[in-house]
């Protein structure tokens, strides 16, 4: 009987989901190339770990692409894709952070308010989507920038990875501030998790 249902699941996945879910295995196996970069020291895995997140973006777009091509959003596809996204440019790119060198206390802290406001802008996104739809039924534009930005903190990792600039070499140094450690770099997450959850910032929505 389990084993019915879990494929009676299965066949109510929508093409669309398919990319959705492309989207999140994406995000895992970049957490599981930090992971292994921690364990091993191969920067070569790090780094394809990072090549997996703008894999991850284009299955991101592809989704919502998909879905409007045959008429066949869904709350279960809305809900899916926020899920994807927090791993994929949410927790991915906060573990192949850590994995470059940002472990201070202090990083630690920034990197999970990156998280949080991660998960807080899919949240709000999900719960004010009917209200700020427009004529066609359709979100029009963004509270905040969306989280898939963090593409963008990802490039700068892979560059700092490429180059040699990690761990004990990272750029900027690092600060002893108290009993904790701070590597300025981290203060680029900082930015964008706050930028995420912004009210103040409509981006038009494509």
């Amino acid at each position: 009987m389990s084993r019915q249902r879990h494929f009676s699941m299965l066949r109510d996945f929508r093409l669309a989901d398919w990319f959705t879910l492309g989207n999140a295995f994406c995000g895992t196996g970049a957490v599981f190339a930090a992971l292994h970069y921690m364990q091993q020291g191969r920067r070569g895995v790090l780094l394809a770990g990072m090549a997996l997140i703008p894999l991850a973006f284009i299955f991101d777009a592809l989704d919502g692409r998909v879905a409007r091509w045959r008429k066949t959003s869904s709350t279960l596809g809305r809900e899916l894709d926020s899920l994807a996204d927090v791993i994929s440019f949410g927790v991915a790119p906060a573990a192949l952070a850590y994995a470059c060198g940002l472990q201070g206390g202090w990083d630690w802290l920034v990197l999970s308010y990156f998280v949080c406001c991660g998960v807080s802008r899919l949240a709000r996104y999900n719960v004010t989507a009917e209200s700020l739809s427009g004529d066609e039924g359709k979100v029009t534009y963004f509270e905040g920038t969306p989280i898939p930005t963090s593409l963008g903190l990802v490039i700068v990792l892979a560059i700092a990875a490429a180059m040699g600039h990690i761990g004990a070499n990272l750029w900027w140094g690092q600060w002893q501030l108290g009993p904790w450690q701070l590597h300025p770099l981290v203060a680029l997450f900082a930015v964008s998790g706050s930028l995420m959850i912004s009210k103040t910032i409509h981006i038009p929505k494509p």
